[in-house]
């Protein structure tokens, strides 16, 4: 089976790239297709695969600043050429799943989530993302379009593989269709448990607006607690500006350092909405409560409670309350990470090559 992989753009590692390195560790030997490739911001991830990039890489500044052009992300993951593959598999939360294949070429698509500038909000995505006035200006009409194309595309893959049932009621409704759910790979044997915790809370994430770093950051400056901080984004200098001294970034963790942080905290904090949230399985596996936002995918996999606790609104007062129900939570770390266990790679490798062998033994029979 000569297979390919599509990704929408290498230029940060993310809970989409994971997803990817376990489609690299399943084929080896395939070519990933992307629309941009930032070597400097990948830190050597994906650096021995083959990659082949759109037109869009070789315009000047497109590997910093690659959302500036919308308009041509459609036009370059469409002229890309499948036509020597039998499988390709796509990962996609805006143009991968929009690629062209012929009618002997199976498309598999692993959709993190309909394009959320298309259909949610794309002012509030102008605005998370800093453009400058004019552009924001013609984003929304350059929306009409992408929404188009987007919908259009939506109908290419041959199947699609939603990564939680949130996301597949998002796709059942933005694009009329049915998906298949097997959710994103947790690294669970890197995570573990410790019965002794440094007092301080965590979250680990890009700075980004969505995230809401910013209620987060409001809460530990009232109630003085220890917050760690992990990642980076164009939200950092903002953000550093708003914390107290109680309050720590860190910047970007390796993934090798990453796991005692979790094991150190006393509670992980996750106050955004999701289409899933691997960090917060992250936590689970290395058996800490989970403070989270009652929003997204993380409602059917957090035990209210018993592995963690909700607040309903993202306001400081909600956050406060949340936090103070921790001392009443009986958490047994092992528990916690059992309930993570179901999210281990190597089980969704399993579940990935058996869906793969079975969609395609059953496209064979219909060229037949």
């Amino acid at each position: 089976m000569r297979i390919a992989l599509v990704h929408d753009y290498l230029v940060q590692y993310g809970g989409a790239e994971r997803v990817l390195e376990c489609f690299t560790e399943l084929f080896p030997q395939a070519t990933i297709h992307t629309l941009v490739y930032n070597k400097k911001a990948m830190h050597g991830f994906f650096a021995d695969r083959k990659i082949r990039t759109s037109f869009i890489q070789r315009i000047p500044f497109s590997k910093e600043k690659h959302r500036l052009f919308p308009q041509l992300m459609p036009m370059a993951i469409e002229q890309f050429d499948f036509s020597a593959y039998d499988v390709v598999l796509s990962d996609s939360s805006s143009y991968a799943k929009g690629i062209v294949t012929g009618p002997e070429t199976l498309h598999l698509c692993y959709m993190h989530t309909p394009m959320r500038y298309a259909w949610d909000d794309c002012q509030k995505y102008t605005s998370d993302f800093d453009f400058p006035s004019l552009i924001k200006k013609l984003v929304p009409f350059a929306m009409n379009y992408i929404r188009i194309w987007d919908r259009i595309s939506a109908e290419r893959p041959d199947c699609i593989i939603a990564n939680s049932n949130f996301v597949a009621k998002r796709i059942k409704k933005y694009y009329k269709r049915d998906s298949t759910v097997i959710h994103p790979p947790v690294n669970f044997d890197a995570f573990y448990a410790s019965s002794e915790n440094d007092g301080s809370f965590l979250m680990v994430g890009r700075l980004v607006v969505y995230k809401r770093h910013d209620i987060t950051i409001e809460t530990f400056n009232k109630l003085g607690l220890k917050l760690k901080i992990i990642g980076r984004g164009p939200e950092m200098q903002r953000l550093k500006k708003m914390a107290s001294a109680n309050i720590e970034f860190l910047g970007r963790v390796s993934e090798e350092d990453l796991p005692k942080y979790y094991a150190q905290c006393r509670a992980f904090i996750f106050p955004q909405e999701e289409d899933f949230g691997i960090v917060a399985m992250e936590a689970l596996a290395s058996g800490k409560p989970i403070v989270a936002f009652r929003g997204g995918d993380v409602v059917e996999h957090v035990e209210e409670g018993k592995t963690g606790v909700f607040f309903d609104h993202q306001t400081v007062t909600d956050m406060t309350q949340a936090i103070a129900k921790l001392d009443q939570l009986k958490c047994d770390p092992q528990y916690n990470r059992e309930q993570a266990r179901k999210f281990d790679k190597k089980i969704f490798k399993e579940k990935i090559k058996t869906y793969i062998d079975i969609e395609y033994a059953a496209f064979k029979k219909e060229l037949r």
